[in-house]
């Protein structure tokens, strides 16, 4: 037998025995987990991510309104008139200047100004009217929470929006202090349907809730912010209604 072909013979088998071994011993990856795991669902199943609490007084939602509407105007508690060194236009001029007693919440200024039987020393000063039971709770229950400067965002559903239940809530929360009274402030009241759809009617409603050129912006003192979106909302889908008394 020819010898070069047996030696080709032998290394081919050897070959083909150590591939064979070498198949055997390789071992499949090994995963940790899944190979095709889910994707991450980042669908936002919370679309308010800071909800307002039934038992919490939000400051800039509830008492700042109160506060803007009805004492920090010209003469009074604004920036710039700054009566008895008191200025009520935002949350710090408040908290410093209000002499808030958190360990006596009634016996806050701030508060007890809101209850002086005198007309002329009470806050707002007549011939204003004063501030309601609830308004004057609310106040008292934000001094006794704390004084806090708590944030949430509040739902805006507009699914239902008419003139009492959605409009008036925000000219008596946002406007009315300003806009009420014997000197109403530029001699616009806001006090019933007909008064608002009066300024509805002349585009000022909007112009001034929207900052629009050529309008007084609204709410008062110079420089606050605009109403909140939900509201400017509801205001815009009452007005494409034709303002009704609903």
């Amino acid at each position: 037998m020819n010898f070069a072909k047996i030696t080709t013979a032998f290394f081919a088998a050897a070959i083909a025995a150590a591939l064979l071994q070498t198949t055997a011993c390789k071992r499949e990856p090994v995963f940790i987990g899944t190979l095709y795991p889910d994707p991450t669902d980042t669908t936002d199943t919370n679309p308010n991510p800071h909800p307002c609490s039934p038992d919490s007084v939000y400051f800039a939602q509830q008492v700042l309104p109160i506060l803007t509407s009805n004492c920090a105007m010209s003469g009074c508690h604004d920036a710039a008139s700054h009566e008895e060194g008191v200025v009520l236009d935002n949350y710090t001029n408040v908290r410093n200047t209000g002499n808030i007693k958190l360990t006596n919440p009634a016996d806050s200024k701030i508060y007890k100004v809101l209850n002086d039987p005198d007309p002329d020393d009470r806050m707002p000063p007549a011939p204003a009217a004063p501030l309601t039971a609830d308004q004057k709770a609310l106040i008292l229950k934000w001094i006794q929470q704390g004084a806090l400067d708590l944030i949430c965002d509040a739902d805006c559903d507009t699914t239902n929006v008419t003139f009492s239940g959605s409009v008036m809530p925000i000219i008596d929360l946002k406007c009315r202090g300003c806009h009420s009274g014997a000197s109403p402030q530029g001699g616009i009241a806001l006090t019933n349907h007909a008064q608002v759809k009066a300024t509805a009617t002349n585009g000022k409603l909007w112009g001034s809730i929207t900052h629009a050129s050529g309008f007084k912006p609204m709410p008062y003192p110079v420089g606050s912010a605009k109403l909140p979106g939900c509201d400017i909302r509801k205001v815009k889908i009452w007005l494409d209604k034709g303002a009704p008394n609903d």
